[in-house]
């Protein structure tokens, strides 16, 4: 089992961990972080709590809600989770209402499915009644994962990175 939490300044060891684990499986990123790999911790964080709200969200951006998923019996540190309150075109095209990675010891073990069916529980304390989750056509597991949790296969198209990128829909 895992759960949801709200990244503290206190988890900024435990975010270290999970950054260096991906850097050791040759991963420089990980989806669902809101861009955890590329500055420090406390900017992220500020960066993160302010974009959870319309008033404090940097522009650009759509309000959003980043979780650490972690392991109930133990509080490791299993993933990130973003939940996108709304979405802008880009969104709606290539991004999705939600994002997850899970760290590279930890997958195939049902935590994906767990955090995104969690997430879709957020999604409808939202207001969100349809959301939109894409991946990678390569990405076989992410493709089992949303199918697990009700996803419909609605197209692909080409993303950012010039790959098919597989666009599903989950009603809420």
């Amino acid at each position: 089992m895992i759960l949801l939490t709200l990244p503290t300044p206190a988890d900024a060891a435990d975010a270290a961990d999970y950054i260096a684990e991906h850097l050791a499986h040759s991963e420089p990123d990980s989806h669902g972080n809101g861009g955890l790999f590329i500055m420090s911790y406390e900017a992220w964080l500020s960066k993160t709590l302010g974009n959870m709200r319309r008033e404090t969200v940097a522009p650009g951006l759509v309000p959003a809600t980043t979780f650490f998923a972690r392991r109930a019996c133990d509080g490791r540190l299993l993933g990130t989770l973003q939940i996108r309150h709304e979405l802008n075109e880009y969104l709606l095209q290539s991004g999705g209402h939600i994002g997850y990675g899970v760290r590279p010891t930890e997958r195939r073990k049902g935590y994906a499915t767990q955090m995104l069916r969690l997430a879709l529980t957020h999604c409808q304390t939202l207001g969100i009644s349809r959301a939109l989750i894409t991946c990678n056509k390569w990405n076989e597991a992410s493709a089992r994962t949303i199918g697990a949790c009700g996803g419909i296969l609605e197209n692909e198209i080409i993303g950012d990175d010039n790959e098919p990128l597989q666009r599903y829909w989950i009603t809420l």
